[in-house]
């Protein structure tokens, strides 16, 4: 219950970004709703996509589409305060990818799928919505930016995998990966953390 309330908080915090970025695209009404349904759902649907798993989560559950547009086009009415609550969408974003990554391990892990699988369904869900976004603006995702993001997102799967091995309960150990991820996602961009980046220039030239 509980993983399934933060789930529709993440959705709609995804789909409220979202709706930022499509307005500093100059995105009419539509380019709005899609770049949020992308950004809040693309990330399960891929996820789904690749486990051959249906019916889709928004197909089976159409409420989540009405949820995400709600979210977006309240967002883009209230725009101009919006840019006084970017803490807010920070810690909801963080929210969104720990959400999402648990969500996504807990699927693939229910399907029987070897443990390399797991983690990497549980990453596909909490950070290709941003991709498939970042895809569509034209620029490059934050995933393969140096902001510790997908790492935050595989550290979360791996603990909340290794839970049941160290004795912890189901839902302990839920919770325990969820904020251990969520603090060191907050650090991150509290001390820019950053991942090495790989720089190469053809001095032949």
């Amino acid at each position: 219950m509980l993983l399934h309330v933060l789930f529709l908080i993440a959705i709609a915090a995804e789909a409220m970004s979202a709706a930022l970025v499509a307005g500093r695209r100059e995105m009419d009404w539509l380019g709005v709703c899609v770049l949020a349904c992308v950004t809040a759902l693309g990330g399960g649907t891929l996820r789904d996509v690749l486990l051959g798993r249906h019916p889709l989560s928004w197909i089976e559950h159409p409420y989540y589409l009405v949820i995400v547009l709600v979210a977006a086009l309240a967002t883009a009415l209230i725009a101009p305060i919006a840019k006084r609550l970017r803490t807010s969408f920070l810690v909801l974003d963080a929210i969104g990818l720990v959400v999402f990554t648990v969500i996504g391990c807990d699927i693939a892990q229910g399907l029987g799928l070897h443990w390399i699988v797991i983690l990497v369904s549980g990453m596909v869900t909490g950070t290709f919505g941003g991709v498939l976004r970042d895809v569509l603006c034209t620029q490059i995702p934050l995933l393969f930016r140096k902001e510790l993001y997908a790492s935050v997102s595989l550290v979360t799967g791996a603990l909340y995998m290794a839970a049941p091995h160290l004795g912890i309960q189901h839902g302990v150990g839920l919770v325990v990966a969820m904020v251990v991820g969520f603090v060191l996602r907050m650090l991150a961009i509290r001390y820019h953390w950053e991942m090495p980046k790989f720089v190469y220039r053809d001095d032949w030239d």
